[in-house]
């Protein structure tokens, strides 16, 4: 251990402090030039005047005097700090440097000019400079200085707490000292980063055996719960800034701890009323309440006490004075984000809003801001808490699901903001379109419409102009609302938003945008069958414009084609009314209503008691065929689907017609009828291929409608037929069932792969189709009906086809033994069997429950046609050859490794006859050949050698 070094004599430390203060004395009037070194001569006469005490405690010889003098230099040194610290620039760093070296020299000083037994009056006294001085080192950062300073504190504290005082006289000057030095300890502590330390001087302060706290003035009680207050505001401030977000809560419950103390002090205060008490006690309660709140996330409970602390307090500051200032209206806030955390209901939280609403200011830039963050993204719940208007529409935007409820808060918003603001601002516009953006959220459609209605005629009646650019973007909003109902079929609704555009309040900006929505509102009235709300809107246009004439005509076409419809339901009704309807709609060239008495003159001939020709009704049905015809290739088009089902349907009543004709053995009077119709819908399923989206079904059925005319035609004719009509029989039966088997994939592929067994029956009755047309080429190529050899190779083609659909039908459906059938049908057919063979081969190969048996067999086939037929390529050959040996080498039986030499031979036999070709054997089949030929062999011959017997 080392020696400790011998302290110097006091004479010399006492000349030395001497000689340092009268260096000092002169400086201090004029600091600004010499600061630093100031300061540092105060630590230097600090650290010698603790010098002094140490050494004058082990002295025999106290030297009063020396000590007197010191104690007056110290006193005067604190008075000058005291006047320092009022200057001007008292917070300055240089200033709190200065005023912490003059501190702690004063404090040394009086510390060395002490008494051995001092009194208790001395005690208190020293130990308040001394917590002064340690709080003026740790507000500058000095904290080892600091430290030491509140160290000696410590003792004096001790001192102070063993010292004998029988009468209680000096009660409350010792409560008061120990008071200082412990909250000056806490304060210490906390600014260190020594939370726990800090946590033990505050229980110390409030745990209170002594009843100190009772003996505190009301000003000392005040600022030890502002220092309280202060380090519960600073933990919260870390909580919520942690991570942009609150996570834990972890802190915001020690503030709560805190800030619990602080209020605890302040609700014992007498006299609440007195001037900043009131304030302090609100402040800590602003700040409990967001401890509380953002400490939910951990301790539930926590939340009920904040609403208890907001409904304490909001009563207060709405009585206030001040009760929109930006603290207070942060209470409100506090309020909304609670009763969201919790999950109120509407009432409550739109209280809550009025309340903000009522008491925050309005301006052009808090609206702008609060319209863009309300068509955002959600924003963090820890951000609720802001000060402006635009803070109203930050906070609806976490109301994502709950467009009723932004919308009322938003008109309340728009109303206030025209009260507050007669002349007229810009940012009501901007409130208006936020309105209108939460109003097609809404899943009430009514209850949107309504609410925009009011807020129009609010405007309107306050007499608020909207500029041209706001004006133009809230009806871009409005048509664009519209439109998407329009697009959606949901008429009624897109005619309320645009009716909703042609109020008065757009009209003194926007005139030519009323006439435009009240024609559009028309329409949709028109596409809904609503016409005489229709003619109702549209009569509210000016009569000055053609388009809008032009809606008029429109709506009287439908009327009249509905008074045909209810003309023909009249109990006096004559079918010569619909003749003169006929020719009126011919002379003005009205198709559409043309076809709508056609069509009810047709069910007049059907349902009619009587007097009903065949002929009249072949003779309607083709002009309603031919006049949907035109209508289907008029260009702009917009009811197609309802067109072709209507075609679809005439052609199936033509046929039943036809059938009925047959029975009653009376074809011949309309056989050039039936001519047309088949040749009519051969024609149009045709165009439709190429015409048509999404519509196989429909074009299926025009061609199954063309394929029974026809057969009728063929079987009812008393005269041979053309060949030609039989040919075309078959292109309307292969056609039609074409058509089908593309739909039941398109449907089992729309609806997964996992829900095809569910579609079994829709594959079953393409199978059976399937048969049906197989049946129907075989009987007329049986017939010899045709005779053209390229017309033959084609019903040939078409039959190979039809076995192709019915491989993957029956694939699909799983019957393997019928597939076999199939997959030997071909084996009897032509040179065409190669590719047919193949398609079946891939369709096999890549379903996996396809057994192996039925796979080999398609592979058998494809070799066995392609050595008849020498029709399949080289490179494929190899391919298929390669799996069927594969699948016959892993049966591991003798007939099957025989049949597997067999297949090798004849692979060799093709290499040879293609060697020198264009289509050799590809070489890597080669070496599969070989390697498989060779390991096979050895393979065998192990099994010979160790059973002795042939393989």
């Amino acid at each position: 251990m080392a020696q400790r070094k011998p302290l110097p004599a006091l004479q010399s430390i006492y000349e030395s402090i001497k000689d340092l203060l009268s260096a000092i004395k002169p400086k201090l009037d004029k600091v600004k030039g010499a600061q630093s070194a100031v300061v540092k001569d105060l630590h230097q006469v600090a650290s010698l005047a603790q010098s002094f005490t140490e050494r004058r405690a082990k002295s025999s010889k106290q030297r009063v005097e020396w000590a007197d003098n010191l104690d007056q230099e110290g006193v005067y040194l604190w008075n000058i700090s005291g006047l320092v610290r009022k200057s001007p620039d008292e917070h300055d760093i240089d200033t709190l440097a200065l005023v912490a070296g003059l501190r702690l020299a004063g404090f040394r000083l009086v510390e060395a000019g002490l008494e051995p037994n001092p009194e208790i009056a001395t005690l208190v006294h020293v130990l308040q400079l001394a917590s002064k001085a340690g709080a003026s080192l740790s507000e500058h950062g000095s904290k080892d200085a600091a430290a030491t300073v509140l160290s000696s504190a410590a003792k004096y504290e001790d001192m102070l707490k063993g010292s004998d005082d029988p009468t209680g006289a000096h009660r409350q000057s010792k409560a008061c000292a120990t008071v200082v030095f412990l909250s000056t300890r806490m304060e210490a502590a906390w600014k260190e980063g020594n939370h726990s330390m800090a946590e033990y001087m505050a229980q110390r302060i409030t745990d209170d055996d002594e009843q100190r706290l009772t003996l505190l003035p009301p000003h000392q009680r005040e600022l030890l719960a502002i220092k309280l207050h202060n380090i519960g505001k600073s933990m919260l401030k870390g909580d919520s800034r942690q991570n942009g977000s609150v996570t834990d809560g972890t802190k915001a419950q020690d503030a709560v701890k805190w800030l619990q103390k602080s209020y605890t002090i302040v609700e014992q205060l007498e006299g609440p009323d007195t001037p900043g008490i009131a304030e302090l006690k609100i402040a800590i309660l602003r700040s409990l309440a967001r401890a509380y709140f953002l400490s939910s996330a951990s301790n539930p409970e926590n939340l009920s006490r904040a609403e208890a602390t907001l409904q304490e307090l909001i009563p207060t500051i709405d009585a206030s004075k001040q009760h929109a200032s930006s603290e207070y209206l942060e209470l409100r806030w506090q309020r909304l984000a609670i009763l969201k955390r919790r999950k109120a209901g509407d009432p409550a939280i739109i209280d809550a809003f009025r309340s903000i609403i009522d008491n925050m200011s309005f301006s052009e830039t808090s609206v702008t801001e609060f319209v863009f963050r309300l068509l955002g993204d959600v924003m963090p719940e820890h951000t609720v808490f802001l000060l402006t208007p635009s803070s109203v529409l930050q906070e609806l935007r976490t109301l994502n699901h709950r467009h009723a409820l932004a919308t009322t808060v938003n008109q309340y918003c728009l109303e206030r903001a025209v009260e507050c603001h007669k002349s007229g601002s810009n940012y009501v516009d901007r409130l208006l379109l936020s309105l209108i953006f939460h109003c097609s959220k809404d899943d009430d459609h009514a209850r949107a419409m309504s609410d925009l209605e009011t807020a129009f005629n609010h405007l309107h009646q306050a007499d608020h102009v909207l500029p041209s650019v706001p004006t133009t973007a809230c009806l871009t909003l409005i048509w664009q609302y519209g439109d998407r109902d329009y697009r959606a079929k949901k008429w009624t609704n897109a005619a309320d938003w645009y009716i909703a555009g042609s109020h008065q309040v757009f009209r003194s900006t926007r005139p030519e945008s009323s006439s435009k929505c009240l024609r559009k509102a028309a329409l949709c009235y028109m596409e809904q069958r609503e016409f005489a709300k229709a003619t109702s809107v549209i009569r509210r246009c000016p009569t000055n414009e053609a388009t809008t004439h032009y809606i008029v005509l429109l709506i009287a076409v439908h009327q009249a084609i509905r008074a045909v419809q209810d003309m023909v339901k009249a109990p006096d009704f004559d079918r010569r009314m619909l003749l003169l309807a006929t020719q009126l709609s011919h002379d003005v060239d009205m198709k559409t209503l043309l076809l709508s008495v056609l069509q009810s003159l047709l069910r007049t001939l059907k349902f009619a008691d009587g007097g009903e020709t065949a002929v009249e009704a072949m003779t309607l049905l083709r002009c309603i065929i031919r006049l949907i015809l035109k209508l289907l290739v008029e260009p702009g088009i917009v009811r197609r689907a309802v067109l072709t089902d209507a075609l679809v349907e005439h052609f199936q009543t033509a046929k039943t017609l036809t059938e009925a004709a047959c029975t009653q053995k009376a074809f011949s009077i309309i056989n050039k009828d039936v001519s047309w119709l088949w040749r009519t819908a051969y024609n149009a399923a045709i165009q439709a291929c190429t015409e048509w989206e999404d519509a196989n079904e429909k074009i299926s059925d025009l061609f199954e409608i063309a394929r029974d005319l026809l057969r009728v035609c063929c079987e009812e004719s008393t005269i041979d037929v053309d060949g030609d009509l039989h040919l075309y029989l078959l292109n309307a039966s292969f056609s039609a069932l074409c058509g089908r088997v593309f739909a039941t994939r398109a449907k089992a592929a729309s609806e997964g792969a996992a829900d095809v067994t569910a579609h079994h029956q829709d594959f079953r009755t393409v199978a059976s189709d399937i048969n049906i047309c197989k049946t129907t080429i075989n009987s007329v190529m049986n017939k010899k009906k045709i005779v053209a050899v390229d017309d033959v190779r084609r019903v040939k083609y078409f039959l190979h086809i039809l076995r192709i659909f019915q491989s993957e039908s029956l694939a699909n459906l799983k019957e393997w033994d019928e597939l076999l059938e199939v997959i030997a049908e071909i084996t009897e057919s032509d040179e065409l069997a190669v590719e047919t063979y193949e398609a079946i081969a891939d369709i096999l190969w890549t379903d996996k429950d396809c057994p192996v048996n039925v796979l080999y067999a398609a592979l058998e086939a494809i070799l066995h046609a392609s050595l008849n037929h020498g029709s399949l390529s080289v490179e494929k050959f190899a391919r298929w050859l390669r799996a069927i040996c594969t699948i016959i080498l892993s049966r591991n039986t003798i007939a099957d490794r025989a049949k597997a030499i067999g297949y090798v031979e004849q692979a060799a036999t093709v290499m040879e006859e293609h060697q020198a070709g264009e289509d050799p054997y590809p070489m890597d089949e080669r070496q599969w050949l070989l390697s498989t030929s060779y390991n096979t062999g050895i393979e065998c011959l192990q099994f010979v050698s160790m059973s002795n017997n042939p393989f």
